[in-house]
């Protein structure tokens, strides 16, 4: 008779089971059901395939991202679909910049961002090709909110700064951080940041926000989020924001 063994030293038969009141369990079984129990509390779930919205071939987790313009909608997309869009101008899909830089020098005073009437301390501002126009949208419980935005306020900043000429058309963003700054906890934070990566700031806000000030796990979140943004940007200051 040949034995098996399973976790915790628990040993099972492989020949026929004696045979046993329905209403009862033998040990054995009784062992075997809290054996396989137990591997279960560490069992990760399985993360769903992420697929190519364009070709549907699976992607990995980190894949490349696309805009749709008209839309502002974010589509995943392998590298094969994604190099289709490389640079490209006037299509209905651009792919999305990776570069990422943290704005070390940005001048922008409390009375120049009160100017830009944001009600929070945390947007960001691109241009769409579309409309022609910058765009500012702010993250909120609900999702992203678009907010109006004086011209002369913006121009003015843009006349300070003059690496916000460079931003390109719908796939990078100003994204600026000013929730510590407002607090007297931090600086406040200046990056051109890809444009996924934005609304993912904004996703995040939108599934970890409770009750009226956000709770502690939102916070965290967030913190989390510009740690690593921070990581991966390149530092420019001096004559490269002038």
């Amino acid at each position: 008779m040949k034995s098996f063994d399973l976790p915790g030293g628990i040993s099972a038969s492989k020949t026929a089971p004696h045979s046993a009141s329905p209403h009862s369990a033998s040990p054995h079984s009784a062992s075997l059901d809290q054996a396989f129990a137990t591997l279960r509390q560490f069992a990760r779930p399985r993360r769903p395939v992420e697929r190519c919205e364009l070709c549907s071939l699976a992607v990995a987790h980190q894949h490349p991202h696309l805009v749709e313009i008209a839309l502002r909608k974010i589509v995943c997309a392998c590298e094969a679909c994604a190099t289709l869009f490389d640079g490209m101008a006037g299509g209905k899909y651009r792919r999305v910049s990776r570069r990422a830089q943290l704005l070390a020098d940005f001048k922008m005073t409390d009375a120049q961002w009160e100017n830009l009437l944001i009600p929070i301390n945390m947007a960001f501002f691109f241009h769409s090709s579309i409309e022609g126009r910058i765009v500012p949208l702010y993250p909120s419980p609900a999702g992203a909110v678009e907010s109006l935005l004086p011209l002369d306020a913006w121009t003015e900043i843009v006349e300070q700064n003059a690496i916000l000429s460079q931003l390109r058309p719908d796939i990078e963003a100003l994204l600026v951080n000013r929730v510590g700054h407002a607090h007297e906890l931090s600086r406040a934070e200046y990056y051109i940041a890809p444009i996924d990566e934005c609304y993912r700031l904004v996703g995040l806000i939108r599934a970890n926000w409770k009750g009226l000030s956000g709770g502690t796990e939102v916070w965290t979140e967030i913190g989390r989020f510009f740690t690593d943004l921070r990581s991966r940007a390149d530092i420019v200051n001096g004559e490269a924001n002038a």
